[in-house]
């Protein structure tokens, strides 16, 4: 019994120690989600009026452009999937990489090729483990992202998707992209965060709060020197800003999954501590019971030899 004590004791100091860990992890995630939020906030009204240009651009010019038609006879879409960098956030990653995973098997079912950008090391670390072939990869701001890293992998976007109407023989060996989806976490509260699948390109309004009102007017806009000029300077700021956009959102999803996670590691922790403790209180009796007995019973055992002489 004496062991079993020792043991008990030696798993409550290990699961304190446990439970000190994930609750400074828990408060950390709980500082930094007011300023994620607070960002992505901030953010909200240039995407919302961004949106609302590019919105009118589109549907009120003739301009065919590679980001505004449709492409009938797609061949190849391109997937950017925004996971974390780092883990103990739950199924946050693991939702995310499952949401690519559908979004992949029904563009094949299309009949489409797949290429993938990821961003955040456990989307690269899934891809690397499975072998399977990414085009690009970004990592370390998953948690504080910046308009600079949005503008980075805006960049290599569409320069991918830009030799659409190139001809020249450097693009040849590349692979052309006909669409662009975008695979992150919308963030709607701290209880809910949930994985969602938007395409940038062919434009696409996106749904949601940057969408304007369906009784809400629009502003008019003049587009000088030239409509396809406005536009071809307009759509990469709109894919930076939508970019931006969900690497907030899903830096605000990271941390309030990663909260979450690491409040219930603390509350399991808690329990165990509790169960140990009642455990070593047991075996502590059991031990003091059983030496009890021996004493008893060595002293019944004397009187018994006494009485016999």
């Amino acid at each position: 019994m004496a062991v079993s004590l020792r043991e008990y004791r030696a798993k409550i100091r290990s699961t304190q120690s446990t439970k000190k860990i994930t609750r400074a992890m828990e408060l950390i995630a709980a500082s930094r989600i007011i300023k994620a939020q607070q960002h992505a906030a901030a953010a909200a009204p240039y995407a919302r009026e961004l949106t609302r240009a590019v919105s009118a651009l589109a549907t009120y010019s003739n301009v065919d452009h590679v980001l505004t038609t449709e492409n009938p006879d797609a061949k190849r879409a391109a997937i950017l999937v925004i996971a974390s960098d780092r883990g103990l956030a739950g199924a946050y990653a693991s939702s995310v990489l499952k949401e690519t995973e559908q979004l992949a098997e029904r563009l094949r079912g299309e009949g489409k090729e797949v290429t993938y950008f990821l961003a955040g090391r456990k989307a690269e670390t899934y891809f690397n483990f499975r072998q399977r072939e990414f085009e690009k990869s970004w990592t370390g701001f998953s948690d504080k992202p910046t308009y600079d890293d949005a503008r980075a992998m805006g960049d290599a976007l569409i320069a991918r998707g830009g030799h659409m109407d190139d001809a020249d023989e450097d693009a040849e060996d590349l692979p052309v992209i006909d669409e662009l989806f975008v695979v992150y976490t919308r963030f709607k509260s701290m209880l809910v965060q949930e994985p969602t699948a938007i395409r940038l390109f062919p434009l696409e309004i996106v749904e949601g709060e940057e969408a304007p009102e369906d009784a809400e007017v629009l502003p008019l806009y003049e587009f000088e020197p030239s409509a396809a000029e406005v536009l071809e300077a307009v759509l990469p700021k709109y894919l930076y800003s939508r970019i931006y956009s969900c690497l907030l959102q899903a830096a605000a999803s990271e941390l309030a999954a990663r909260q979450k996670a690491m409040k219930s590691a603390t509350d399991n922790a808690q329990d165990l501590i509790e169960k140990y403790t009642r455990l070593a209180n047991q075996a502590r009796q059991a031990g003091i019971t059983q030496e009890i007995s021996e004493i008893v019973g060595g002293a019944n055992a004397l009187a018994e030899a006494s009485a016999s002489d």
